[in-house]
């Protein structure tokens, strides 16, 4: 099993829970979370005034797949997401050892 992290701009939140979906995994953790990439923020002006932003908002998706999927999600996911701009984000994979359906007590595959 795979665990995937997805970092995006709020904005395509929408575009990839329904790739999600689509792809037959509707269950997803998402939390607002902030934070900065390489560019380390963005500078705006407000009434003639530049300010700089440090951290910015994103969304982070959490997904426990099966290895089999996890490279058709990892595909979904990105192409949901991307803009094509600075800030679009990261997706993190890692392996998952053990998943435990607490309702049922079952282990492994059967659990997700």
């Amino acid at each position: 099993m795979k665990k995937i992290e997805a970092i995006i701009r709020p904005e395509k939140l929408g575009d990839v829970r329904q790739a999600l979906e689509k792809a037959g995994y509707p269950g997803v953790t998402i939390n607002e979370v902030e934070g900065h990439g390489k560019q380390k923020g963005v500078t705006r002006q407000w009434r003639g005034e530049s300010y700089k932003v440090d951290l910015l908002p994103k969304v982070k998706l959490e997904i426990v797949v099966l290895d089999k999927d996890a490279e058709r999600i990892l595909s979904a996911i990105a192409t949901a997401a991307k803009t094509g701009a600075v800030g679009d984000g990261k997706i993190f994979v890692s392996d998952v050892e053990q998943v435990v359906r607490i309702r049922t007590g079952e282990k492994g595959e059967p659990a997700l």
